[in-house]
């Protein structure tokens, strides 16, 4: 199934775009999405995950909804959603 995957700020630049268009098993999860792209993108690697978890202020949404509040990595994917990465962010 086909996944559109949007990229900001310092993951943009580590992907070398904003959008993909990204194709995955049936049955995939967030979690298989953030290791093949940790997998895939040198500049990603050690950014999405630690410890078998999102990396703290890193956010991960699913069709606009932070995957905190769904089942965190374990988050069923299907056929059309985006799932967006924004890494940490810090500013006044």
């Amino acid at each position: 199934m086909e996944l559109e995957l949007r990229f900001f700020a310092t993951f943009r630049e580590a992907v070398g775009q904003k959008t993909l268009h990204w194709q995955v098993e049936d049955g995939a999860t967030v979690g298989d999405v953030l290791h093949a792209l940790e997998s895939e993108y040198d500049g990603l690697t050690g950014s999405l995950l630690e410890g078998g978890e999102i990396r703290p202020h890193v956010n991960v949404l699913k069709n606009g909804r932070e995957v905190v509040h769904l089942d965190g990595l374990e988050t069923a994917l299907d056929e059309g959603d985006t799932v967006s990465v924004f890494p940490p962010v810090a500013g006044g």
